[in-house]
């Protein structure tokens, strides 16, 4: 049986080419699609429940005319993965997209729709400009509906999955940490090579590079970027996701909190970006003293790291830290 392959193909051994990003707009994409089959997707199943009723109909139906069910997604929805992308830096994105480019992705959706939908889209081209406000606007209220809320959640997956796979390369070499990404993906004589239904090519990234993007929204399989002026991109299914990963917040808290005490636990979820410990005294409402203290044990444990910015001493989470909020999730 022929199978089809992207091989995304680097210098052999080059590390550098290879860097990671999260994507609020893969993750909304991914989650009209599991709206509207949500019998396919059950790890989604607890978010599902608490969203449904908050959904604006009209912004949603829109965004499943565009998005559809499965297979191509539009590139001007996810064009731009990288490490520190925020889901407003998206929607903004979305609204100054270039229309020459915007108007080849519908023209793509217009091939793989019939009816209705291809109806609607052929209005969109008609009107590319209106259609680009209205689907910047529409992304806005399904974001505020259905992942807002959930978001500090996703992103802990997310940033623990990317440190989990750093880690690996560190430890285990390239190779291994791309063969472990998914079954469909592996590495083969200097390429990254992602197997998909119907798709073939072979990029030259050794200019490029290559971006890794995990997702909690997309679980059944990976997907590719491979079109300029997108960079080439692998998005695959970040690890650990359960159905219970959207939980509240407090929980995941308390949960930490029984291993760690609660002022640590609280410190290490908000640990994701570097801080001053004034800072953290300051989120964590303790003296700086108290904060001082707690940051040191966390340290020791390898949980959280320390380096010094000028008069500053700054604290971020380890591979290790992400991992553990990781296996919490």
């Amino acid at each position: 049986m022929d199978r089809n392959f992207v091989d995304f193909r680097l210098a052999p051994g080059d590390v550098s080419a290879i860097r990671f990003g999260v994507s609020p707009g893969h993750e909304l994409a991914h989650a009209v699609r599991v709206l509207q089959r949500p019998a396919e997707h059950p790890l989604q199943w607890g978010w599902l429940r608490a969203v449904r009723e908050r959904l604006p109909r009209e912004p949603f139906e829109l965004l499943a005319v565009l998005i559809g069910v499965d297979g191509y997604l539009p590139d001007f929805l996810t064009s731009d993965p990288a490490w520190d992308l925020e889901p407003a830096d998206e929607a903004e994105a979305i609204r100054r997209a270039p229309i020459a480019p915007m108007l080849v992705d519908l023209e793509k959706m217009v091939l793989r729709s019939e009816g209705a939908r291809q109806a609607a889209l052929r209005r969109m081209i008609a009107a590319p400009e209106r259609a680009r406000a209205m689907v910047a606007d529409a992304w806005d209220a399904v974001w505020d509906a259905a992942l807002a809320p959930v978001w500090p959640q996703l992103e802990r997956i997310l940033r623990a999955d990317i440190a989990v796979r750093s880690r690996r390369v560190a430890t285990a070499g390239l190779a291994s940490m791309i063969d472990e990404l998914h079954p469909s993906v592996r590495w083969s004589e200097g390429s990254v090579r992602v197997q998909l239904r119907l798709h073939r090519e072979a990029l030259d990234c050794r200019g490029s590079g290559l971006v890794l993007v995990p997702s909690v929204m997309s679980s059944l399989g990976c997907m590719v970027l491979t079109e300029p002026p997108a960079q080439p991109t692998v998005f695959y299914p970040a690890q650990g996701v359960t159905e219970r990963w959207a939980r509240d917040p407090a929980s995941i808290e308390a949960a930490l909190g029984a291993l760690l005490g609660p002022a640590r636990a609280g410190i290490l979820l908000s640990a994701h970006s570097a801080r001053s410990t004034s800072q953290v005294a300051a989120d964590a409402g303790l003296a700086v003293s108290t904060a001082s203290h707690h940051l040191a044990v966390l340290r020791e444990a390898g949980l959280v790291a320390s380096r010094r910015d000028g008069t500053s001493v700054l604290h971020l989470r380890t591979p290790l830290g992400e991992a553990m909020i990781g296996a919490v999730l």
